[in-house]
This record gives C-alpha cells, sequence and structure tokens, in this order.
C-alpha cells in the first residue's frame, strides 16, 4: 500500500485507489459530479492545501530563496494541531491502502505537494 504524489487532472494509474484534492479551490468550469470521472480527484480536502495568502507565496516564488521561505511557512501551518493530525491520518493510511493526493500545478518540484510528500515520509508514510 502507498502514497502517490499526483498532478490532478491527469491520468490515472491502476493501482492509484482513492485520489484526494490538496487544494484550495475545485477545478474551475467542472461540474462537481464530473471531478472524479474527470481524473480530478474523489475527495476534496483544502485543510491540507496552503492558505490564499501562501498560496500566493509560492507561485511568486522565482529564486530558490523565495520558494525556501515559503516551504518555511507551509510547513509552519502544517505544523497546527489540527493540520499535524491529518497528515498522521494519510501517513497510517499508507500501511492500509493505496491513495493517492495532488494538486494542479505542472512542476510538483515548486508545489506545496512536493512538502507534502517530505512531510508525509517524515511521519513514516508509504511512498512511491
Amino acid at each position: 500500500m502507498t502514497i502517490r504524489i499526483v498532478r490532478l487532472g491527469t491520468e490515472r494509474s491502476r493501482e492509484e485507489g482513492l485520489r484526494i484534492g490538496t487544494v484550495r479551490r475545485p477545478p474551475r468550469g467542472v461540474p462537481k459530479k464530473e471531478y472524479a470521472s474527470q481524473n480530478w480527484y474523489d475527495v476534496w480536502l483544502p485543510n491540507v492545501a496552503p492558505t490564499a495568502e501562501l498560496m500566493k507565496i509560492g507561485q511568486a516564488a522565482e529564486s530558490e530563496k523565495a520558494w525556501a521561505a515559503f516551504v518555511k511557512k507551509y510547513r509552519a501551518e502544517m505544523a497546527t494541531p489540527e493540520k499535524s493530525r491529518i497528515l498522521d491520518l494519510l501517513a497510517a493510511l499508507s500501511d492500509h491502502t493505496n491513495l493517492s493526493i495532488g494538486c494542479y500545478c505542472e512542476n510538483e518540484h515548486r508545489c506545496h505537494r512536493s512538502v507534502l510528500r517530505e512531510l508525509l515520509a517524515e511521519r513514516g508514510a508509504k511512498l512511491e
């Protein structure tokens, strides 16, 4: 069993399991009933997406220094008890089922999902 980190809207892998959208907003122009069939996500979990303010900082980060500042702030957001417990739950679920988490960003290395990958690994999640 594993957690896959994916780009939402891409084709699903055969063994991917439940796809969780860790994004602040649902996909634009897509009816809610079509989120899963269009490979966006099965379940929306905006609780572990960056806040709107922080998302703007991450999207504007052009230098390594600016990106590192985003990562530091996002890690601080994810350290709150409520969000930390969600990450603990996702990590624990990786022992029992396949699931995937994702975002819309094209480049995972400049996306909060790269930080989610690290945070889940730190909690012992089984990652693909």
